[in-house]
This record gives C-alpha cells, structure tokens and sequence, in this order.
C-alpha cells in the first residue's frame, strides 16, 4: 500500500447513463490538493454545490447508495468510490453534469481505465489511514447478514454470498492485495434475479438497466412469451436464456463475478468512512444497507480513536531510547533535559515518556504551595520528542541540530502536576523536505490529553548552523 497520498496527473471524463435516473451524464475526475478526499461537484446546478463523499451523507439505499449534501444529490456512488479506492488515490473532485454517475458496464472498470490514462501523482502528504485497533462486528439476524473488520496493517477483503438459488449458488471472494483491484475486481459487473427486474421497474428504477450494463440472472422458468415481453421491455429484437441462467447469451467474466462484484460494492460503501481502511474486512451476504450501516459504526470507532489517541504506554516494557541514548541524541542538559525515554519509534512517530516529579527545578517558582507544570515546559518536552523523530531520519545524527522553529494551534486541556507521566507522541504531517519538519504534537497523563500543537522543527547541520 501507498504510503504517500496521491492524486491524478490531469482530468479526465467518462460520459454514459446513469443505471437508476435513466440520464446522461459526464463525470470528470480533477486533481486535488492533499488533504481533500473524495468529493462530488453538480456543476449543472445554480452554485455548483459539493457533496462530500461521507457515511453521514447518505439519505438512500434504494439498489445503490445515494448521498446528498446542501440540497445536491448523487446516485450509485460505489462504482466510482470503489475505482478510487482501488487506485489507492486519496484526493479527487468528481465533477457531474447530473445527478448519477454512468453505470457504463455495470462494473468499475472503465473508470479505472480513465484513471490510470490521467496517471497517478505522489502529494507531499503522508495517508492518513484508520487502522483498525480492535475486532468491530455488524450482524442482521433477519437476513443473515454479517460484517466483521480486524486488525491488520494491511487492506483485505473477503466476501461471501449465498442467494438460494441454484444458478449461483454459494459464492466467496477474496482481495488479499488492493493492487490487485483493477485485474481481479474491477471489471466485475452488477447483476439482479430476473424476478426483481419488474419490482425495479414499478419502484422507478433501473429506467437505464440493460443487458450491456448489467448481468440478469434467470432463477425462474420462464416462456417464450415471457422472453417476448422482456424483449419489448428492454427495446430488443429478442431475448435468450442460455443454459447455466444468464440471461440473453451474457458472457461471466468470472465464475464468480457476482461474488466479486459485491466485494467491489463493499470497498466503494465503506470509502465513505472518509480514511484509508487498514484492517481485514470479512462479509457475509453484504448489501448496501448493511455495508452503510457497517461504514457508520467504522466512523464512530474512528472519530473515537480521533478522540483518545493515546499511545500505549507499559512502564515494564524496555525502551527504545533510555536517559543515555538521548544524552547522545539531543542535547539538553538540565533544567531543561525534559523526556526520560523513547518507547516508540517509526518513520511516521514518536512516543516519549517524561516521568514529573516534584523534585523538578521549575516547582520553585512556578506557583510555589500550588505545583503545576508550566505549559511551555510542555511544549518544550513535546519538541525534544519530536527531535528524535527527526534526528531518526538521517545517517550521523551527531552532524546536526533539531531546531524548534514554530508552533500553532497551542491548547493545553489540563493542569500537570507532581506524580503525573506525560505520555508525548509527535507525528508527521507530512513528509520532511529540505530539512524541515511539521509535526502534530499531544501530551497525555493516563488517558488525558493534557496537551496538543502543531509544531515545525528544522534540522541543521552543525557547520552550517555554527
């Protein structure tokens, strides 16, 4: 998986139906900052209002999901998430002159293949995924449905399905590398039983539906005269049923392409959690409702975690980087050596632990008989963390210096006092260039965050600076 954020080199339109409304439309992908995510813009209506590809967003799950944003609607959006996600692009505004994408041919492929023609570029940001921390379950007792997603560093998906029907019968599929979207998943088209092809149509739907766009599925004996009124119904000559229950001589693309077309609508439903997914997603009998429905307890449990990004912190646990280690690393001294140890370190963050005692220097002045930590003491700890995440990202850290040279956003949430362990985490914001770095920066006692800012070091190297 990408690690960087990416978005497209230059726009690029597809033009078609769309599967419910029945209207043309052009839908143009447009490169997008970093940071952007996936938004829709109705550039045929007065203001040409955005709608942001959000679970809360959604207002319809009729066949499809339909979301709806200041009064401007979009159709059948998981084709098209679910092509952006496969790409591993981050940012995209997708331009509509009406209100449902194309349906095309009922799959993602040929948005995939727009994508890749306007190519893919690396952005100056770091993806911002949701990970998963714990098992998170969604069950529908009625329809037998279950949805499960589980930690991994990674973006999996296993779908089954099982329709009662001896045309399909039981049918698995799995995407163990998303790399793989655009050769296993993404060609696979959308299907229905052809007893719903009336209901659909009573219920105002499928008014673009046809036998280029979808796979009908003939679960029924059916009469010639049957096959005739269908003919009239989709504007034919005429209209076949072939021996394994396709109908009209439809050729599958894979023996389990309804299996892999619904892990297609899995991956495009839950883009709308907003972040990059790392976890395995485990489906039986999804549909939309449930994937939404799933999507949204995703987006809580991140919001949470949003919330109480506290880094674990096992006091038994030997660290990374002891008082020595740092000796080495930074050069504080006291007063103002202010992180004991590192317990984590990656290319992204930094963990650091600063144990406060009342024996501290600045408890003599610093509200005497009232001992509280002061804040910029806080801070100043935060960057000597943040200074280890950075000095880790050259050969001879010893060759340089990590200078604070910014700060913003500054809140501090609670007081720090005596017997408190601040528990400091930095991350990136994005990747360092030309030596400068920005962090965001949060100190936390317990679960507690006490302290947070966005902070910009810059690494020097000794000769220069001196």
């Amino acid at each position: 998986m990408y690690t960087k954020q990416h978005t497209i080199q230059k726009s690029v339109t597809v033009t078609g139906v769309g599967i419910h409304t029945g209207e043309q439309a052009t839908m143009t992908f447009v490169p997008a900052p970093p940071n952007h995510g996936y938004k829709f813009q109705r550039v045929d209506l007065e203001g040409q209002p955005t709608v942001d590809a959000d679970v809360d967003n959604v207002v319809d799950l009729s066949r499809g999901t339909t979301i709806e944003q200041d009064g401007a609607k979009i159709y059948t959006v998981e084709h098209t998430l679910a092509a952006l996600v496969g790409l591993q692009i981050d940012n995209c505004l997708i331009q509509m002159t009406g209100p449902e994408p194309p349906i095309m041919d009922g799959s993602s492929i040929k948005f995939v293949e727009a994508l890749m023609e306007a190519g893919l570029e690396e952005q100056p940001a770091l993806r911002n995924f949701f990970e998963v921390p714990e098992g998170v379950f969604y069950k529908e007792e009625d329809r037998k449905v279950e949805i499960a997603a589980l930690p991994l560093d990674d973006y999996r998906v296993t779908v089954m399905v099982d329709y009662n029907s001896p045309v399909l019968g039981s049918q698995h599929a799995t995407l163990n590398d998303i790399e793989e979207f655009a050769t296993e998943i993404a060609s696979c088209r959308t299907f229905c039983f052809l007893h719903e092809v009336e209901m659909l149509r009573k219920a105002n739907l499928i008014k673009g539906g046809n036998f280029s766009n979808a796979i009908v599925v003939v679960d029924q004996v059916i009469s010639e005269s049957e096959l005739a009124e269908l003919a009239k119904l989709f504007d034919l000559p005429s209209v076949e049923v072939k021996e394994e229950g396709i109908l009209n001589n439809v050729e599958l693309r894979f023996t389990n392409e309804p299996a892999r077309h619904k892990l297609l609508d899995v991956i495009g439903d839950l883009a709308l959690v907003g972040r990059p997914i790392k976890a395995q997603i485990l489906a039986a009998r999804p549909g939309h409702a449930a994937n939404v429905a799933f999507g949204r307890k995703l987006k809580k449990l991140m919001l949470k975690s949003e919330r109480n990004n506290v880094p674990e912190y096992n006091p038994k646990a030997p660290s990374l980087y002891d008082v020595n280690d740092l000796n080495n690393l930074l050069p504080h001294r006291y007063p103002f050596k202010l992180v004991d140890k590192v317990t984590e370190l990656t290319d992204t963050f930094v963990v650091g632990i600063k144990n406060v005692t009342v024996n501290e220097e600045f408890f003599n002045g610093h509200f005497p008989g009232n001992p509280v930590m002061p804040g910029v003491l806080q801070v100043e700890a935060m960057a000597q963390t943040g200074g280890v995440l950075v000095m880790n990202t050259v050969d001879n850290p010893q060759e340089y210096w990590s200078y604070f040279i910014g700060i913003d956003d500054c809140k501090f949430r609670r007081m720090v006092v005596p017997g408190d362990t601040l528990i400091m985490k930095c991350e990136l914001m994005a990747p360092i260039r030309r030596g400068i770095a920005k962090m965001k920066g949060q100190a936390f006692v317990g679960d507690k965050l006490v302290c947070e800012a966005t902070m910009t070091a810059s690494l020097v190297k000794k000769e220069v600076a001196e």
